[in-house]
């Protein structure tokens, strides 16, 4: 997968996380993508003060941005 295919298969996969997101106030947004491996994004709205949002970021959004990228190593909250 090229550099570009990598950022727009995140991207479908943070589209098909941000509903569900929003419906809590809260959001997501795409900070970097560093050598296709690493991901880096920033929870916002409700979602930075929520209790579970580590739980949310590695069960909900890692788990579905590995599905449409597997070789994606870890996604991390920009804080």
């Amino acid at each position: 997968m090229t550099s570009e295919e990598v950022r727009i298969n995140v991207e479908k996969a943070l589209d098909e996380i941000r509903p569900f997101l929003q419906s809590d106030g809260g959001d997501i947004s795409l900070v970097s993508i560093d050598d296709d491996k690493f991901v880096k994004v920033r929870l916002e709205g409700n979602c930075i003060g929520c209790t579970v949002n580590q739980m949310t970021l590695k069960s909900g959004v890692e788990m579905t941005i590995k599905k449409y990228v597997p070789q994606i190593e870890e996604v991390v909250n920009l804080s």
